[in-house]
């Protein structure tokens, strides 16, 4: 078995599953009901996404023990009698092995860098979903084609947002400023390649030149300006995370640790 492709899928596992932690943040506080249901439902998304990848990552991992077949380094996880499964692997890991970027793990802040943290994810998931639809992979491929659905929706709800706030009020427009110089630095990640993503096959800086033109678009509609010359943080597809990590998974994790094996 491919160790690469096992820490892939859970690349794009974990990318989901803490942007789908941090929207749920939000339940019973967005700023009217209707926006409220519509962030719930976008996490709700985003963990079902999270929850293909996790299974298939968790057969991919339980598949590699079978004698006779290549043995992959463990990535963590592992539940009762070694094997894996996909609350393991969301809840038994810890920060360091967890392969997220480091952009969906950013605090919510306010409404504008919620609303600009999920347009920035969405519109690379919808080409990084768009591209693996075909994957020689055919389970990552049969994953993306279900998630491209879902997340063109995410797409098009946060741009409508970011458009609406950026080219509103003042205030509105200056807490989008405030939002894109807080996230913008974590951008960069989306398009340089970890070791397995490579091994894996995928070529993420392709998808750079397509993000930044559907960027651009939405915020020239908003009227706002789109970064130069950025310094770019990096460091979460290699677990290597902000302080803000740890806190998410002492939330996501506190049932599974506090009672061990515990199962609905």
């Amino acid at each position: 078995m491919n160790p690469s492709l096992i820490n892939y899928t859970l690349h794009l596992a974990d990318n989901a599953l803490i942007l789908a932690q941090r929207n749920a943040e939000w339940c019973g506080h967005g700023p009217i009901l209707e926006q409220d249901i519509a962030i719930t439902n976008i996490s709700l998304d985003l963990l079902g996404q999270s929850r293909n990848f996790y299974q298939y990552a968790a057969q991919l991992i339980n598949d590699s023990k079978i004698p006779g077949s290549s043995t992959a380094p463990a990535p963590g996880g592992e539940g009762v009698g070694g094997e894996a499964s996909e609350d393991s692997l969301a809840y038994l890991r810890t920060e360091r092995e967890f392969k997220n970027c480091l952009l969906v793990e950013q605090p919510n802040g306010d409404w504008a860098q919620t609303i600009l943290r999920q347009f920035l994810v969405s519109a690379w998931q919808y080409l990084l979903y768009e591209k693996l639809v075909h994957n020689s992979d055919e389970q990552i491929a049969a994953i993306a084609a279900k998630s491209l659905k879902e997340v063109t929706y995410h797409q098009r709800w946060s741009s409508e947002w970011v458009i609406r706030l950026g080219d509103g009020t003042a205030e509105s427009h200056e807490r989008m400023l405030k939002a894109i110089d807080e996230l913008w630095q974590y951008t960069g990640e989306l398009f340089i390649a970890a070791d397995y993503e490579t091994a894996a096959g995928f070529d993420t800086a392709s998808l750079k030149d397509s993000w930044l033109k559907k960027v651009t678009a939405v915020f020239e509609e908003a009227t706002l300006p789109v970064p130069e010359k950025v310094f770019m943080q990096t460091g979460g597809k290699q677990g290597v995370h902000t302080e803000y990590m740890g806190y998410i998974l002492a939330d996501l994790q506190y049932l599974q640790r506090t009672y061990p094996g515990a199962s609905w």
